[in-house]
């Protein structure tokens, strides 16, 4: 073999041949004696006449040159040269051993492999030596010494395995077929790839006293594995080993569906030196979703990465009962829950309040799962939808807060029956002091979550007790009352959190316990439109990976998938890779787990010699052929050029002029003006047409102004309008306030958020509202708007009255998800916003005015805040406050009070006050600044 090349001579003597070129050179240009002239007078004359043939004296040097050429491929072919010669010299002292890897690394060259084992077995054949084969990825060993036809049959029936090689066992089977026979020469046809097990076992090949060990691998080894895939907030990463480092190296992601679809790709590169790198797919959400295997262009193999439903990024939409844009961020229900999911799902939050706009618009995403955050009453238009979406498959993820605390116990998309009002600190149902959390029950999904301990709670929702509560209770607190209840619905599960989702009832959402408890329950969700996940148990094998990454139905000894240990799954024998399950949902199983790398093997030391070959790919070629071949083909053309140089073809041949044709090419652009399509045309603003309304709309954006609702009863109008025109000048008169006039609005199509305050009077000669005007109110009070409901019937407290106007306003309330209600508290920011009051009268002036609740506690300063500066959504009265504030053209009261005091008008003006004020500063007068002067205002 030539020194650095993969080329041998069968009969390298022959080469010698080549010294006679020189001579051969010599003996072409050797030049006859010159013959004596006898000059002859007739053959002058000729000589004149005749045009003489004239033979050169010598060849020309290229066609000497050429029959050089021919005497040299003569030789070389005579010395048989071989590229890619085999070593043949096994030793003959014991039977042949052969060690393939049949592995996953196999696939790729397992055709040379066989070729080259062939080869051996030949050698083998031609020394009369017995044989014995291993294959290291296969479950069963025959390693007894057998005869050549045998082995050759045991080769053919071989075939590359989805598996890492097993090399231990192999030569376990080696040793133990060949007992106390020595091996003549043992030959490692290798994947080139290192394992745990590789040196251990190589090691004890000594033990069997081979007299020659031969190391067949690939000359350019192909290794490259996937590790491990990461679905991000925007893009795909993927980690991937290669075994070669020497050079820097560019691959191609590709990702493909279920079906085996190409849908997307991403570049991988590899620097030198390294081993590792990290390839990006960048794809939209829901094409990411759809990724069921992605593989390497050019190196496909087993060792992809397959992907299951475990790998979805779910996409959750959120829901709040509170306006996200006024509340205050550490105070905002959803604030928490945004920032314990967003590295793990896409969240999609509601662009509006409107329950009946928001909960459809959201659905239609196809969301996997919906949190809600104190959302109590939902409008029955909205219910059903939502519950048909649980029922394919949803999971609905709901916090409790005062809204739920409020609404009905027997709401249908709770997972428990509720007590109606919230347990805390201080209450009748109170504790002594915070409750931490229970260690979790060994069926919930917070099992093996560390309970922690820091964690308390201060108020809760409660549920009634049942025969069901444990079954469906997820975490509780130490006293046994439920924390997380959930239970299922169809397909899908509801899941309740019985404390808000911000920190005003426990220390739970400002925890990182919070993030680990939302990413348990969000991963046991599912695509509403179909799939899932196995999750644990006894999976059956449904599509296994063949050695070059195809997905096949599951056959052969492939046994089901136990998840139901503590222990880490790993591929081999018995659980090929692949997936597990059926298709409804499935779980991966991968060749290699995350963070496995890739190594080359490292012999040890032998006391046989070793000899290190590589596989020649195809089988060794000989050179003889080619070489004849082309010694022919040169001598073909030195005949040719012979009887051209002769004049052998001179009658057959004329000389032609060959003119050389040129043509001259002209190209004619032509400027085509196409169409723009814009639909206007240059320089033409483009603006969409006045909308009816707007004109009113401008003008209601120049002052601020009072609104009320419009009932149709003429008469309650016209007061509506007189009394808050005449509330408006005494604002004028009294504040820095100048309202404009009032505005009456329609609360099926007017725009509502123009207006902080909107009175509405109840009056039994008006129409019902709507469902679509509902759900318009309750957007527009949960986006910082205020109502102020007037049954103009003087309740006495809130439920209490039985006329019809009571009746019909809480007809209304019954629609709206609205927070729980109390009379407005001696301490309450309305007493003292503008007025120092201790009530609120209008017409009438025993009434109380009903605001939303704020907490009890001990401590003034552990109140919770409210978003939304501290201003209620909702205000109720039934006071008639309109009546006492209308004044005619003339500047007359058109009512008078009851009782007649001519100070129950005045005070009822300074409630007016007090209440727009509170709507447009908030808790403003609730800060410590302003004590001193309300201080001494009161004269204390």
């Amino acid at each position: 073999m030539i020194a650095g090349l993969p080329i041998a001579f069968g009969a390298p003597a022959i080469l010698f041949g080549l010294l006679a070129l020189p001579v051969i050179w010599w003996l072409l240009r050797l030049t006859p004696p010159r013959p004596a002239a006898e000059p002859f007078a007739p053959l002058a004359i000729l000589a004149r006449v005749l045009k003489p043939e004239e033979t050169p004296s010598r060849s020309p040097w290229w066609l000497t040159l050429l029959r050089l050429l021919i005497a040299a491929l003569v030789i070389l072919a005579l010395a048989e040269p071989v590229l890619n010669p085999r070593d043949k010299a096994l030793s003959t002292n014991g039977p042949l051993a052969l060690i393939i890897d049949n592995s996953w690394a196999s696939a790729s060259d397992w055709n040379a492999r066989v070729e080259a084992a062939e080869a051996l077995i030949a050698e083998a054949e031609s020394s009369d030596l017995p044989v014995s084969i291993v294959l290291t990825a296969d479950r069963r060993h025959d390693a007894t010494p057998t005869t050549v036809e045998r082995a050759r049959d045991q080769l053919r029936a071989a075939k590359p395995r989805p598996l890492k090689p097993e090399r231990d066992a192999a030569v376990t089977a080696l040793i133990a077929a060949f007992g106390e026979t020595a091996p003549g020469t043992v030959a490692f046809l290798t994947d080139d790839i290192d394992t745990e097990e590789t040196n251990a076992a190589l090691t004890r090949l000594s033990g069997l006293n081979p007299a020659a060990i031969r190391v067949i691998g690939a000359s350019d080894p192909a290794g490259l594995i996937l590790t491990q895939a990461d679905n991000g907030a925007d893009s795909l990463t993927v980690e991937a080993s290669r075994l070669e480092t020497r050079d820097a190296e560019n691959f191609r992601l590709v990702a493909r569906d279920s079906k085996g679809r190409e849908i997307a790709t991403g570049p991988l590169a590899f620097d030198s030196g390294e081993a590792s790198a990290t390839g990006v797919i960048t794809a939209p959400f829901e094409i990411r979703n759809d990724i069921a295997r992605i593989d390497v262009v050019g190196r496909e193999s087993a060792a992809g990465q397959l992907l299951d439903d475990s790998f979805r990024r779910r996409r959750v939409a959120l829901i709040s009962g509170e306006a996200a844009d006024i509340a205050q961020p550490l105070l905002s229900p959803l604030y928490y829950i945004n920032r314990a999911l967003s590295p793990y799902a896409d969240l999609i939050q509601a662009e509006t309040a409107d329950m009946t706009t928001a909960v459809p618009e959201l659905l239609r995403l196809s969301p996997a799962v919906i949190v809600m955050a104190d959302i109590g009453t939902l409008p029955e238009e909205v219910a059903g939808p939502l519950n048909e979406w649980i029922e394919r498959g949803g999971t609905l993820i709901r916090f409790a807060g005062p809204r739920l605390a409020a609404a009905p116990a027997d709401d249908p998309l709770a997972p428990v029956l509720l007590r109606k009002g919230e347990r805390e600190l201080g209450g009748a149902l109170s504790w002594i002091e915070p409750q931490p959390l229970a260690d979790y029950p060994t069926s919930s999904p917070f099992a093996g979550l560390p309970t922690p301990r820091d964690v308390t709670v201060s108020r809760q929702v409660l549920a009634e007790p049942s025969a069901e509560l444990a079954a469906r209770t997820w975490a509780s607190l130490a006293d046994g009352t439920p924390l997380v209840t959930a239970s299922e619905r169809g397909s899908g599960r509801i899941v309740l959190f019985h404390v808000t989702a911000e920190a005003s009832w426990s220390t739970l959402p400002i925890s990182g316990h919070f993030v680990d408890m939302l990413r348990r329950v969000v991963q046991l969700s599912r695509a509403v439109s179909g799939g899932g996940e196995a999750g644990s148990g006894i999976l059956p094998p449904w599509r296994l990976l063949d050695p070059s990454g195809a997905l096949l139905p599951a056959s052969g000894d492939a046994k089901p998938l136990d998840l139901t240990g503590t222990g880490t799954v790993r591929a081999g024998h018995d659980n090929p890779p692949g997936l597990y399950g059926t298709e409804d949902g499935f779980v991966a199983l991968n060749l290699f787990a995350p963070g496995e790398t890739l190594a080359p093997i490292e012999l040890p030391a032998f006391d046989a010699p070793v000899t290190r070959a590589q596989l020649t790919g195809d089988s060794a070629v000989d050179f003889r052929p080619w070489l004849f071949g082309a010694a022919l083909a040169a001598l073909l053309a030195d005949t040719l050029i012979v009887l051209i140089l002769n004049g052998g073809f001179r009658g057959g041949l004329r000389r032609r002029d060959i003119k050389p044709a040129s043509a001259t090419a002209a190209a004619l652009l032509l400027a085509i003006a196409l169409p723009l399509g814009l639909g206007f045309a240059p320089g033409q603003a483009h603006a969409q047409d006045s909308q009816p309304g707007d004109t009113e709309l401008l003008e209601s954006l120049d002052k601020t102004r009072l609104a009320y609702v419009i009932t149709g009863d003429d008469d309650t109008d016209e007061t509506s309008k007189m009394g808050l025109d005449s509330l408006s000048n005494f604002l004028t008169s009294r504040t820095a306030l100048e309202p404009g006039t009032a505005v009456g609005v329609d609360i099926e199509t007017d725009q509502l958020a123009l207006y902080s305050l909107i009175y509405w009077p109840m009056s039994e000669d008006a129409d019902d509202p709507s469902p679509a005007a509902i759900s318009r109110i309750d957007a527009y009070m949960k986006s910082g708007g205020t109502v102020l409901f007037d049954t103009r019937d003087r309740i006495a407290e809130l439920g209490g009255g039985s006329s019809s106007l009571t009746l019909r306003m809480q007809r209304i309330l019954a629609n709206l998800d609205i927070p729980p209600l109390e009379p407005v508290p001696q301490d309450h920011v309305l007493t003292k916003s503008f007025f120092l009051l201790d009530t609120f009268p209008g017409r009438y002036a025993d009434g109380p005015l009903w605001v939303e609740a704020i907490p009890e506690s001990e401590d003034p300063a552990t109140r919770p805040a409210r978003a939304g500066d501290g201003v209620s959504s909702i205000l109720i009265t039934g006071n008639d406050m309109a009546a006492a504030w209308a004044l005619d053209e003339r500047g007359y009261p058109m009512f008078s009070t009851v009782p007649p005091d001519p100070w129950q008008r005045e005070y009822a003006y300074r409630a007016g006050v007090n209440i727009v004020m509170y709507m447009l500063t908030g808790n403003y007068k609730a800060d410590q600044v302003h004590i001193p002067a309300l201080l001494e205002r009161l004269g204390q």
